[in-house]
């Protein structure tokens, strides 16, 4: 990774988008994210270094990897935005610009889905903008590198 790569990282069960209450989170897959991020950095001459897991400690490793050198990181931590000060931790040692994004609308959701571990150590935040806040969030990312 490099200084013109953003590091997308998904968190539990994202592997599931599209199968997993479509009626909430829609019937894209985790495919399709991945293309809308490529094309989304493309348009700024970014790279995306696209990752998922459902494992909290390899996501921990991948904001470490992440945390100096590149872009930014745009991060769904999925179920581990509201129990995970680990990540939340890893995020706080990070010397890039950091995006917290939900697909769905937590603050509207059910009362433990409406507090983020995460929350003050990110720079930005999609929320409930569907996948298209994934785009949104490289955009934002783009700016803050000085991509077009």
């Amino acid at each position: 990774m490099d200084a013109r790569t953003v590091l997308v990282l998904n968190g539990p069960n994202l592997n599931l988008l599209g199968e997993r209450e479509p009626e909430l989170y829609g019937r894209e897959t985790l495919a399709d994210v991945e293309r809308l991020c490529v094309t989304a950095a493309d348009r700024h001459g970014l790279g995306v270094d696209f990752r998922q897991s459902n494992h909290e400690g390899t996501l921990v490793d991948w904001v470490q990897e992440g945390r100096a050198g590149i872009a930014g990181i745009v991060l769904n931590a999925a179920g581990y935005t509201h129990t995970s000060v680990a990540l939340r931790d890893a995020l706080a040692a990070c010397r890039v610009p950091r995006v917290e994004v939900h697909i769905s609308d937590i603050h509207a959701r059910e009362d433990f889905r409406r507090h983020s571990y995460l929350a003050d150590v990110c720079d930005h935040h999609v929320v409930g903008h569907g996948v298209a806040g994934y785009a949104e969030a490289v955009d934002w990312l783009a700016g803050r590198a000085g991509g077009a």
